[in-house]
Parts: C-alpha cells; sequence; structure tokens
C-alpha cells in the first residue's frame, strides 16, 4: 500500500510539472505529418491553463498507473535475480502491468493536447462513440512495447545510476539518479514514442468511412486508420531517419526535471511510512 500511494503522489506532481514541455514534444513529433489532428504553434501557449492542455486524463489515471507500475515493480523483484538485469526485468514486468491505464491514458492525453478546443473528456467520448471502447486503446500495441523496454531502462538506470555519487542515500543523488535514468529511458525509446503519437493522433475516418476501406486494407489497422507500420513507413517517407527525433531535446529537458523530481518525492514519502509505520505492518522497502 505504501508504493501505491508513494507511486499516486509522485505520479501526479509529475504530471503537473512536466505538462508545458509534453505538449511541446508531442506537437513537435507530428509536425511534419499530414494526418495529425491539428497542427498548432509548437511553442505557443496563449494562456496559463493552455500550458496544461491534455492533464486530465493522466491526473485521473497517471497517479494509479504509476501505482501499479511501482506495485508490480517491487512485488516481481524478489522472484529474479538480485542484479541490474533482475532490475531491467522488474521493469519490463511493471511497465506490462501498467498498460490498460496506459493506452487509453496516452491516446486521450495525445489528442487532447493537440486539438486546444477540445477536453480531454470531449475526446473519450468521442473516441468512445466512434469505436467503443476498443477506441481508447489505438496505439496499444506499440504502447506496450514502449513501456516494457523503457520501464526496463528506467529502473535499471537509477539502481545503476545511484552508487556513482558520493552519497546514495542522500538527496541528491535520488535526483540526478532519477533525472539520468529518465534521459536513459528516452532515449532508447524515442522513435517508438514517435510512431505512437503520431498512430493516436491520426484523423480517424468515421464508422461509414471505415466500411468503405474494406477494399484498401494495405496499412490500415482495425480502427481505419494507419497502423503502427504504416505511420513508421509514411514517418520516414516524409522525413528521414530524423522524423523519429524531432523533439528529442525538450523530451531529454523534460525528462531530467520530472524524473528527478517523481523519484525525490517517491523515496521521501517511501521514508516516512517506512518511519512511522508500525513494526509489524512496515512495508517491505523498495529496491529504487
Amino acid at each position: 500500500m505504501a508504493d501505491f500511494i508513494a507511486g499516486y503522489i509522485s505520479g501526479a506532481a509529475s504530471i503537473l510539472l512536466g505538462s508545458p514541455l509534453d505538449i511541446i514534444k508531442a506537437r513537435l513529433q507530428v509536425s511534419t505529418g499530414n494526418r495529425a489532428i491539428s497542427s498548432p504553434q509548437p511553442y505557443r501557449f496563449p494562456t496559463l491553463l493552455s500550458t496544461l492542455q491534455g492533464t486530465a486524463s493522466p491526473l485521473l489515471t497517471y497517479g494509479a498507473l504509476n501505482a501499479l507500475l511501482f506495485s508490480a515493480y517491487n512485488r516481481s523483484l524478489p522472484y529474479l535475480p538480485s542484479s541490474l538485469t533482475g532490475t531491467f526485468l522488474a521493469g519490463c514486468i511493471g511497465g506490462l502491468a501498467s498498460f490498460t491505464l496506459a493506452a487509453p491514458t496516452e491516446a486521450i492525453k495525445c489528442r487532447a493536447q493537440l486539438s486546444p478546443h477540445l477536453s480531454s473528456w470531449a475526446v473519450m467520448r468521442a473516441l468512445l462513440k466512434s469505436h467503443g471502447v476498443r477506441g481508447l486503446y489505438i496505439g496499444g500495441g506499440v504502447t506496450a512495447v514502449r513501456d516494457a523496454v523503457g520501464y526496463g531502462f528506467y529502473f535499471a538506470t537509477y539502481e545503476g545510476a545511484k552508487p556513482l555519487f558520493s552519497a546514495p542515500e542522500g538527496q541528491a543523488a535520488i535526483l540526478v539518479a532519477g533525472g539520468v535514468a529518465g534521459c536513459a529511458t528516452w532515449a532508447s525509446i524515442y522513435p517508438l514514442d514517435v510512431v505512437k503519437t503520431r498512430v493516436q493522433t491520426q484523423v480517424l475516418p468515421e464508422r461509414g468511412e471505415r466500411e468503405g476501406l474494406l477494399g484498401e486494407r494495405k496499412g490500415r489497422a482495425w480502427h481505419g486508420g494507419w497502423s503502427s507500420w504504416e505511420c513508421a513507413r509514411r514517418a520516414y517517407a516524409e522525413g528521414g531517419a530524423k522524423v523519429f527525433f524531432d523533439g528529442l531535446g525538450v523530451c531529454m529537458a523534460r525528462a531530467f526535471l520530472v524524473n528527478a523530481v517523481q523519484w525525490a518525492i517517491y523515496e521521501y514519502v517511501m521514508r516516512q511510512f517506512r518511519e512511522y509505520a508500525p513494526e509489524e505492518s512496515r512495508p517491505v522497502q523498495a529496491s529504487v
């Protein structure tokens, strides 16, 4: 329960902190595409609230997602080798466990970020109306792969980086290790994230239009839009290999800042539980 609460608090804080840079990243990732929902100026935020565009969905679910991630990670560790390989595998398991919440959250968030006139609630209703519950899982396959690989690197890098600093249990070491872990994670999966964003933000045909596409199924997914592979192929045709790294600089800045703070909050909350919980009911110390 402790890691659930710590994960929830740290996840919600990281969403609010990283929202403006996350919006810029999403816009840059689809800036060369011609099937994005919209193409707003990457750095234009007309109001303060516009820097939080698309955060409703992650605020409602990312806390729980983060809690699920840390819970699955911590509970799988005892059954895996006591090494960075075991840590990597536990991170992969945590990433896969969080998929059920991550896929719909990402789909709603990305579409809301590129549609300033639509709220997260409106985006969700539109997806449900046109595609049913399955519509919330557009881009789910590439999201699952991204999260499994990404969180494997995330936890392994964090555990590997902490001992490199003079005070592994100190706040400075946690901040730096968390920031490094975030950057390493995004560097390892960034092309997958670009494809995911393009799949989830493409203009999807309505139900009647999807029926008309049956004669030209090549490259089409179940929702009538382009599949992940076709989105990747078309992105490469538009801008070459560099298109898979659009927005990487912004992503690295956000990754270091957000993950440094997130790990610091998580570790702090876990320490409070270990310090004040009765001895017989104290949670198992997270290996993070």
